[in-house]
């Protein structure tokens, strides 16, 4: 095997992101939209176009749909879509603010087919929370947290990591417990949408982002709960660099940056992107089935040659483990290949979180 063909990964679809709805109840300061609506756009996908999109899943295998938004809530026919979803075999997740869940809305959601949903907490505390999602919001949501998880759906918990939250990790490890999260998923912060605007005062330094993937390694896994580090792929690098194994294992196997590898994000408005935190379009669900995209792509295509990444990340001997934040090369570098901005290796500093 060549060097090109060794570096070339499997890329079959696991999870597809469907933002349902721009609109949403909150303004949320680290939003990756910066249009978010009052109500739902005209340019959304129709419930009919909806249904389509689904049945071109059902024959990709049935990857994990998640709704997502703005908030999923805000769409009138999102049950109904759910329910056609689950009734073609497909697993249905949702990701929301949690704050429009009341015990019937939480009822009719488990009715529909949801099986598993995420909540955002921003902060163990509702003053932290409510700085990034708005006043009253921190209680509200965990109030939505409850109700799911009271009739019987699965619930994680999703928190970005900022300088402005970053001191609360362990309290929130305590929290997640406490409610009996069944996962507590930790988003580092990626600048594309609002969250531009906040970037330079609530993004971690390259050696900031260090320290926090090694407590995430080493004290985050002292908790029986599952805790992950979401879009820091170079946390892949960290674990192997504790000696459980070596870089060349798996060698067509990525565990680290997903995007356009084995999961995808649909916009609103049918726009297929390798996630939803990275702004380059691979086609539209109203002009060709998912299923093309999906294998035809020139970015995706791109994305899946871990030989092609430039800089530092070209030359990392984890590229193919890692791959690097595609979102963040993106937003330092404008290009979809170039090395991953927040990463120190090949000499990283590590600290007290």
């Amino acid at each position: 095997m060549d060097e090109m063909a060794g570096t070339r990964l499997s890329h079959d679809l696991r999870r597809v992101y469907w933002e349902v709805t721009a609109g949403c109840n909150l303004r949320c300061i680290h939003c990756r939209r910066t249009d978010v609506l009052t109500q739902g756009a005209p340019e959304e996908l129709t419930t009919e176009e909806a249904k389509k999109l689904i049945q071109d899943l059902a024959l990709m295998g049935g990857p994990v749909l998640v709704f997502s938004g703005g908030e999923p809530l805000f769409r009138k026919d999102i049950l109904e879509i759910a329910a056609y979803a689950r009734a073609r075999g497909l697993p249905v997740a949702m990701a929301t603010n949690g704050t429009l869940v009341r015990k019937e809305v939480a009822c009719a959601i488990k009715e529909a087919g949801i099986y598993y949903a995420s909540i955002s907490l921003d902060g163990a505390k509702p003053a932290t929370h409510d700085a990034f999602r708005g006043l009253g919001n921190f209680e509200r949501a965990l109030r939505g947290f409850l109700h799911l998880q009271e009739v019987g759906i699965k619930v994680q918990i999703n928190f970005t990591v900022t300088r402005g939250n970053v001191h609360e990790l362990s309290e929130m490890v305590q929290l997640a417990n406490s409610f009996g999260a069944c996962a507590l998923y930790l988003f580092l912060l990626v600048p594309v949408g609002c969250g531009v605007q906040i970037a330079d005062s609530q993004m971690l330094s390259p050696q900031e982002v260090e320290r926090w993937l090694l407590w995430v390694f080493e004290d985050g896994k002292k908790s029986s709960l599952p805790i992950k580090a979401i879009c820091a792929p170079h946390y892949y690098r960290v674990e192997k660099e504790d000696g459980r194994s070596a870089p060349e294992d798996a060698p067509l196997s990525r565990k680290g940056c997903l995007a356009g590898i084995h999961m995808c994000f649909v916009s609103h408005k049918g726009e297929v992107f390798p996630c939803g935190y990275l702004p380059v379009s691979a086609g539209n669900v109203r002009r060709k089935s998912l299923q093309d995209i999906w294998e035809s792509s020139q970015v995706f295509d791109q994305l899946r040659d871990a030989n092609l990444l430039t800089g530092r990340c070209g030359a990392c001997p984890y590229k193919v483990l890692c791959g690097g934040c595609r979102a963040r090369a993106y937003y330092t570098h404008g290009d979809v290949l170039a090395e991953e901005p927040y990463c120190t290796y090949p000499s990283p500093t590590f600290g007290s979180i």
